[in-house]
This record gives structure tokens, sequence and C-alpha cells, in this order.
């Protein structure tokens, strides 16, 4: 039926030529019905009730919308009467889909499965990408985690055939690259169990990084929970030239808003600068914004979106979105909260780093910080790829700077690895000699998969302990993430900086300066990388791994093993008792930057996110004790004895002990991984005081039935000490907008009281009444 839409969309070119323009109605694409993914043919675009629902919500609110308003507000569950009002109240949505990665897939379908309910009422997919380690190259790799987690992988196959679920096996790529070929359209709402979700904003859609318990109730059919972002604008002109890259738009933008600048808030770009960038591009750029806390960012709809729709199989769903473009584009006169401007004309390269994302430094200047500061200025590592960086394009620009060095027959100073970002890149860039080019150049191609960004990287070449820079074109570098070495200082950048870092092998090589030595003595400048933004024929899909649902799943079975060390079915957590929460000890009162890589590490615990007893074990150990400076070193208040916080924690919770966890600002930024909230929960914890929450982190201890507060005060986490007792009282009058009293018990038999706000609204006191939102879901179920 896709033809009605393009002879629509070619109908209005035709007349916007001639003197007298006509209106092309929708009603001619109301006739076609364009699926939104080949492999779901029966799930169709839904444009119309996306336009009809703007068009109610712009004529209450009297005003012109932004993108992402049309966007969400399009999606409103109830368009007439929902309140509105950003970074104030909270919204009721309806997302088209939900995609999540095999680690947090685990624990969302064992999630579902408790639910009791026989199949999802959305589209969703399960990609196989974080369970791969990096270790000797791609084939080798990826049939080591075949064998190494065949029960997982069994489990989320058979979970998906039984409840709906289409599944990605194990080396068909990157969940948000596989999403961006596949599923991501302009206009679509979706939600996604990892934090780098907004990667789809590339192309024009809200999508958006959740925990596994906001994807089990859109999968359930109940209308998602989104606090009203806030819309900052970042308006670009110019061009991007010579070494710049999309990259640099997204590492300018964090060294301006900082980790914590974008939360609650879509960054919405705009601007005549928009059109210099492919749609892989902007996906790079909206990738990384997770990393400045943002909700997720967004480009608006253009034909460097059309062109990447139709080249990855997708013509009807561009014609579609040429049909309704108006409506995938901001108004005209539309307000933002607060606007950046950046001249890509002027944008230099950007290399950010080491420790966090935006400590933002020129290319130029590196060498010089890196000494002034002593970071090792030798790079032992460089690594391209990433769901941030690996594109067709990202490939053939890292290949153009490798053939540049291996006709003066130089080679890597450097280790170097490649990660395509899924199946069909990989195959497309061998085809087409960048893979090629790049192994010649010193470099291995592992598997199309996550690797070493998020911790599977089975390191070798130092000790842990060792102090050494790495360079990469990943999104995240916080510390030991990638080898879960502490000493190791990651820098990222553009995959084009990468390369021709590893190439010299020190942080003091500028590219569009220095000069290397080739073979032959001679001196020789690298030029500013120039390469193809889609490939010139068409992609090479590659192997077929993909795996359809059976239309009826009911009698697929679903095994998992009572002894199983991988997977553990779950048990529901207790309700409140109605009382006020008094006498808790304090687990551990953290000093500076919390992420959720401190609190529920990766790396070789991604093998026990389905189980999580096992996976509670390492509870806040990468967390620094305020007590004693120590990581994995807290006091235990009855035995005053030091120990792992793990261990003290299920001493508490063995001894009948409610507990509390003490944070700093920004506690939880990082991944979207809900073990960070289930497993304070399991092992007794009830409440985490912060100056600020993640947003992410912060609902997810909401849904698992947690009291995530924050200093009314920012000072007052100064009066609170590892060795006192706090009380949370006021809870029987639990209310939206309503402080909550803290009575901190010192052991001298003093006391004081702070006020700690919270963020809950209705439904959300009604979780943690129930005990989470799971339990909370079953007795709706029940009535």
């Amino acid at each position: 039926m896709a033809p009605y839409c393009v002879l629509a969309a070619q109908l209005r070119q035709a007349l916007s030529n001639g003197v007298r323009r006509y209106h092309v109605a929708p009603v001619m694409c109301q006739r076609a019905k364009v699926a939104m993914s080949h492999f779901e043919p029966n799930e169709y675009i839904n444009y119309e009730t996306l336009e009809k629902n703007i068009n109610i919500v712009r004529k209450r609110l009297d005003r012109p919308l932004t993108l992402s308003e049309k966007i969400v507000y399009g999606h409103l569950d109830d368009p007439v009467k929902q309140d509105i009002e950003r970074g104030k109240t909270y919204l009721r949505l309806r997302p088209d889909r939900v995609a999540m990665q095999d680690a947090t897939a685990q624990m969302a379908m064992l999630q579902f499965i408790s639910s009791g309910l026989p199949k999802v009422a959305v589209p969703s997919t399960i990609h196989c990408d974080h369970l791969i380690e990096a270790q000797i190259g791609g084939e080798k790799d990826l049939q080591r985690a075949k064998d190494i987690n065949k029960e997982v992988y069994n489990f989320l196959a058979t979970a998906g055939a039984k409840y709906g679920v289409g599944f990605w096996k194990p080396g068909s790529g990157i969940i948000h690259q596989i999403i961006l070929e596949n599923y991501a359209y302009p206009g679509v709402l979706l939600i996604g169990t990892d934090s780098h979700t907004p990667n789809g904003g590339g192309l024009g859609g809200i999508c958006i990084g959740v925990g596994g318990a906001d994807a089990v109730d859109v999968m359930a059919g109940i209308a998602w929970e989104l606090k009203c972002p806030k819309v900052i604008g970042v308006k670009l002109t110019g061009k991007l030239s010579g070494w710049s890259s999309p990259k640099d738009v997204i590492l300018k933008v964090a060294g301006i808003l900082t980790v914590k600048g974008g939360t609650g808030a879509i960054i919405e770009y705009h601007g005549p600068g928009v059109d210099s960038i492919s749609c892989t591009g902007m996906a790079t750029i909206c990738n990384m914004g997770a990393e400045i806390g943002a909700t997720t960012s967004i480009f608006p709809y253009n034909q460097r979106m059309n062109k990447y729709l139709k080249k990855t199989g997708r013509a009807d769903v561009a014609a579609l979105a040429d049909e309704f473009q108006e409506h995938l584009q901001p108004d005209a006169g539309c307000h933002y909260d607060q606007v950046i401007e950046i001249n890509l004309n002027e944008l230099e390269p950007h290399i950010n780093g080491p420790f966090t994302p935006d400590l933002a430094h020129k290319v130029t200047e590196i060498g010089i910080v890196a000494e002034k500061e002593g970071w090792p200025l030798d790079i032992r590592v460089g690594l391209i790829g990433s769901c941030t960086n690996s594109s067709y394009e990202d490939m053939g620009r890292a290949a153009a700077v490798a053939k540049q060095a291996l006709a003066h027959g130089r080679k890597c100073a450097s280790q170097f690895t490649i990660t395509p970002g899924s199946e069909q890149i990989r195959a497309t860039i061998e085809r087409d000699g960048y893979a090629q080019i790049l192994r010649d150049v010193g470099g291995v191609v592992l598997a199309n998969a996550c690797g070493p960004c998020i911790g599977q990287w089975d390191r070798k070449d130092i000790k842990k302990g060792e102090k050494n820079t790495i360079v990469t074109s990943y999104n995240r570098n916080f510390t030991g993430r990638n080898d879960a070495n502490p000493e190791t200082h990651a820098f990222v950048t553009s995959p084009e900086i990468v390369t021709a870092l590893s190439i010299a092998g020190t942080l003091k090589f500028n590219p569009e300066t220095d000069y290397l030595i080739g073979s032959d003595g001679k001196k020789f400048k690298l030029e500013a990388p120039d390469a193809d933004e889609l490939p010139r024929l068409e992609f090479d899909s590659g192997q077929d791994t993909y795996q359809y649902p059976p239309k009826d799943g009911s009698g697929q079975h679903v095994d998992v093993s009572p002894t199983s060390q991988r997977l553990q079915l779950l048990e529901p957590f207790d309700k409140w008792d109605g009382k006020d929460l008094e006498d808790m000890l304090i687990l551990i009162k953290v000093k500076g930057k919390c992420t959720t890589d401190h609190i529920s590490a990766a790396g070789p615990w991604l093998k026990f996110r389905g189980h999580l007893d096992n996976i509670s074990n390492n509870l806040l150990i990468g967390a620094i004790n305020m007590e004693n400076g120590k990581a994995n070193s807290v006091r235990n208040a009855l035995t005053q004895e030091f120990g792992p916080v793990p261990d003290t924690a299920r001493y508490y919770k063995k001894m009948g002990l409610k507990w509390v966890v003490v944070g700093d600002e920004n506690y939880g930024e990082g991944s979207s991984r809900e073990h960070a909230a289930l497993e304070p929960r399991h092992l007794g914890g009830r409440v985490i005081i912060t100056k600020s929450f993640a947003r992410i982190h912060e609902t997810n201890l909401k849904k698992q039935g947690l009291l995530p507060l924050t200093f009314a005060d920012p000072a007052d986490y100064n009066k609170i000490h590892p060795v006192d007792k706090l009380s949370i009282v006021g809870l029987k009058d639990f209310a939206p907008g309503k402080p909550l009293k803290c009575i901190i018990k010192h052991p001298n038999g003093s006391e004081e009281t702070i006020i700690l706000n919270h963020t809950f609204n209705e439904t959300q006191i009604e979780w943690f009444k129930a005990g989470s939102a799971l339990n909370r879901m079953k007795e709706l179920q029940q009535h």
C-alpha cells in the first residue's frame, strides 16, 4: 500500500512548483498502512493519532510546540485531560515499542513472567550484545560467548517466543545500531532498557532509556509515566568540516552542561547546521546525550534521515514521514527552556576525560594538559566502535586515516581494536575493504557487540593498578569502566581521532598540525578524512540473526532451573507495614561520584544479571566510603568491624535490621541498569538519601519500593555520620509534594531533625505501599 504515500509526496512536490498551491490531504496516507518494521508487517505507524493528539494539545496550550513536545504529547494516553507543565507534572504515555538488551532483558522478562500476562501488548525485541567478552577476535569471542551463556540465551529465546518478543541472536550487533537500522523512525516513542536508547533520536524519534520495570509496564499495556520534560534547544549553525565530526558536537555540549546539566530535559537540536550532519552522525550525538543526564535527545526530520531510511530498505517509511513532515519538525516560534548555540564552522576536534565524560579538551590542548596533570601520555590501546560510533561512515573515516598511514609504511604504535555496530555493518565494511585496511594498520576486529565499552574486555597488556592511558570512541569513561582497572585513564573522542592517536601512540599528537615519520624516514601529515556516509552499493545484511516470535507461543516452555547460578525466579518484595521507618542503620555514606557502575558493576558481573541474589554480591563495591576513603569497606554497626559492603548488608538483613544509603550529587548516573535498585531492596535497604539523583535511577528505586529522598538543604549531608541511626517519620501522611522529616540519632544520644524532599506522585506512592510497582500491578489485576 506504500505507493499511495509515494504518490501523495510526488503530487505535493509537483503542485508546489506551480503558481497555485493545493493541499494534499493526509487521508491519502491513511489508506496506506506502513509497517513500523519489515519484521512486524502487521504493526503499523500511526501518524494519524499523533497528528490528532498534537492538534488537541496545541489548541489547549495555545502556543507553538517544540518537536520534543509534539512527539511526547502526541503519545499521551489522554491528551484532553492530561495536566501538562514542563518539569512538574507526570505524563501518562503510550509508547510504540520496547527494546531490551540481553543483560537487562533477563530481569525484565523475569518480572514479566511474574506478572502472569500471556503476551506483550506492544512490539518488543531482545538484543544479545552485552554478554560477549572481547578476548581474541570476533568469531572466536562470539563462539565462546555462545558456549558460556547458553543457558541465558536459551532463556531469552524461549521467553521471547512464549510472550511474543522478537529475538536478535548473539552476533547480530549492538541494540542501538539494530534499532536504527530496523525499528526507529521519525515520530516514534520507543523505550529501551539501556541508557543509550536515545541513539534513535538521530532518526527523529523520542527514544528513552528506562529500567526493566518500566519496560514491563509498557509490555503489559499499562500507560507509562514520565515527568514532563523540559526542553533544551541546541542551535547549530555553520557546517562540519575537516577533522571535526558529529562526536565533537556532543563532547562540546557535555563540557557545557556537565554530567547532570541535562537532567529532566530533552535536548533538541535545530538550526541550519543540522543538515550538514549525517543521520548516523545525529545518532552519535543523541546517543551520548545520556552522559549529560538528558531524558533523551532528538533531531528534526530532514533529507539526511530520508536518505538513511531508503538505504536501509524503508522507502515507504520515508515517504510517509515526508507526508507528515510538519509534525516531525518544531513549530516556528516555539520556546526552549534554555538555548545553546554552536557554530560548526568554529568547532574543533575534542577529547574528553579522563574518568568523566564532561571533562572537555580540544585535541590541540590535550597533550599540554596531560603533561601538567601527570596523566600518562603514551597510549596503550585505541578502541573504535561501540553503540556511539560504529556506523558505516565512522568506519569509513577511520579507514581513511589508516590508509594514509599505510601508504607511508606506518602502522599503529598502540594496540588497536574495532567493534562493528551490527552484522550488517560488519558484512558491509568487509565487502567494501574498510575492515581489511583497519586490520592492515594493526587493528583487531572484535565481535558485533558492546565489548570493552561496558567492561567486557579480557585485557592482558597491563596489571590491575598500573597507570595507563587508552583512547576510545565510546561514550563513558568512568573509573574502571572499560577494564576494571581504576588507574586506566580513559579518554573519549571520535573514531578518526582515535585512529590517528593510535598510529602516533601519544596524546601529544595533533593530527591537524603534527607530522609522522614514514618507513622511508620522511615526514608526512595526515589529511582530514573523507568517507561516504552510506555505502554506494546496498548494505550487505550478512548472516540472518533474527528469530521471529511464533503467532501462538502459549505452548512454549521457558525453563529456569532452581539450582541455576545464572537465573532465578523472582519473589515479591514485602509490603510497607504502615509504620515510620525508625532507627535505620547507615550501610554507607558515599563520598563523591557514585554511578550505577559503582552501585552494581558490569564486566564479570554481567553473567549474574538474571540472578538477583548472586548479582547482589556486587552491591556498592565501587563506592567510596566517606568514613575511611576506601571502596568496599564499611563499618558493621553491630560488630564494629570493617568488611565488604554486600556482606555487611546481608548481615543486617539476617538480623532483621533496615538500612539506608547516604549519597552525594547525581547519585546513580550512567546506565539504566535496575539491578542498582533491585540489589539494595533485596538486601534489606529501604531508603536512599542524596543531594540529587539521576533520572533513570530515581525511577528504578521507586519501582522497587525504595524511598529515594533528597536533602532540602544539601548542607545537611554533612550532619549525617556513618555511625548515626536515621528515622523517616510522617509516612502515614505520605503525599505528593509534602516533604518528610528525618531524625538523626547520634551515638552520644543527641538528635537532629532535617527535611527531606521527594518527587513521588500518587501512583508511585502506591508502589511504595505495595512493596514494588510489580506488586501493585498484581493488586490491580486481582481487583
